[in-house]
């Protein structure tokens, strides 16, 4: 993208605390998307370590054409939107790095090591879940500046993980019973249960 103008605008999500910044550049493929909760954790990104350098960013999560600012501070986003949407403009129009390690190889591992452990019989199960998660779910949580991923099958509850705006948004629990609990346990009878990683949103 360097050289080439760059549009960058700011979308509000039901996460008060979350920003979702859309870009008309491409960061990722579809479907692939790496969430940082920490500025330790964000060893793999340039764009994430630079944007933890402003001192209200909490959290930072990167998609396909857009990242989500989750702040931690009181400060409003009136004050906060302009600094950022700057930021990212100029930093993709100067064709800097946004990672220096492969996210897809990163996820890709991690969903091999999701399923590996499984029986045969959840292993199906599993299998059928992450598809329901990935064709139905994901895409509306992404529009809300998010992501979820399947992280483990036991015994009829599913525990997924959270990422983005959607962690630690006010109306994760409900969303989480109400729509996604509710849609699995009726594509997959098998499912008793959805609980978000830890137990919590």
């Amino acid at each position: 993208m360097a050289n080439e103008p760059v549009s960058v605008y700011a979308e509000a999500n039901p996460n008060p605390e979350s920003m979702k910044f859309v870009c008309n550049a491409t960061f990722l493929p579809d479907g692939v998307s790496v969430d940082y909760p920490t500025l330790e954790s964000a060893a793999g990104s340039p764009l994430a370590q630079e944007l933890f350098n402003f001192d209200y960013v909490g959290r930072v999560f990167i998609a396909q054409n857009f990242v989500t600012v989750t702040k931690r501070t009181d400060d409003h986003w009136t004050i906060l939107i302009p600094e950022l949407r700057t930021f990212l403009k100029s930093y993709v129009e100067a064709g800097g790095p946004i990672f220096s390690a492969d996210p897809v190889q990163e996820q890709e591992a991690k969903a091999a090591a999701a399923v590996g452990d499984l029986t045969a019989e959840d292993a199906v199960i599993a299998q059928k879940v992450t598809d329901l998660l990935e064709n139905y779910v994901r895409p509306a949580v992404e529009q809300d500046g998010g992501n979820i991923s399947f992280k483990h099958y036991h015994d009829g509850v599913v525990t997924v993980h959270l990422q983005g705006s959607c962690s630690g948004c006010p109306s994760a629990t409900v969303t989480l019973k109400s729509g996604i609990e509710n849609l699995l346990k009726r594509m997959v009878p098998e499912v008793r249960e959805v609980v978000a990683e830890g137990g919590t949103v």
